[in-house]
């Protein structure tokens, strides 16, 4: 899975993890009750407009906040293919390739506009604005990431690892 291509949805700086998902949505593990209510708080009517393969474009420091696994699980249930921001709280970026949530740092973020249509290369590191023709490269993902990603986070990979020796 070396392409992804989705609709953009546009969020600002410091979206922390309770804006994700609020603490108060924390007492279930499904991965599926967690989407429904993902994003609730920076915007009432994302989980129900959200669609599979869509793409976040947030302002600086995406992830503050506590180190709960279950913003990027919301996300990835939630249909969001992946989140581009140009700086992510570390402990989010880590926790994002370990769910299988592809991540990307951009600089130029703020000149994509919600609702444009977005082709992202993670071999090459290249976005594609597909609606208005823009490029712009991001430095692209290890392949030990991009394998977590494939394989649908760390759990998933590790397992694939076992079952294979």
């Amino acid at each position: 899975m070396s392409k992804l291509e989705g609709a953009v949805w546009k969020f600002g700086d410091n979206i922390d993890t309770d804006l994700i998902i609020a603490a108060r949505y924390l007492n279930t593990s499904d991965p599926y009750k967690l989407a429904e209510h993902v994003m609730e708080d920076a915007d009432p009517e994302f989980a129900g407009k959200v669609k599979k393969g869509d793409i976040i474009v947030a302002g600086k420091n995406f992830g503050s906040g506590s180190s709960r696994e279950h913003a990027p699980i919301a996300l990835k249930y939630a249909g969001v293919s992946a989140v581009i921001a140009p700086t992510f709280a570390r402990i989010f970026y880590r926790n994002s390739f370990n769910m299988g949530l592809p991540i990307f740092e951009l600089e130029e973020g703020d000149e994509i506009e919600e609702g444009s249509k977005l082709s992202i290369d993670m071999d090459s590191g290249s976005i594609e604005n597909l609606s208005n023709g823009k490029s712009y490269k991001f430095k692209p993902i290890p392949e030990f990431m991009q394998n977590l990603i494939t394989a649908g986070g760390l759990m998933s990979y590790a397992k694939e690892r076992v079952e294979n020796e």
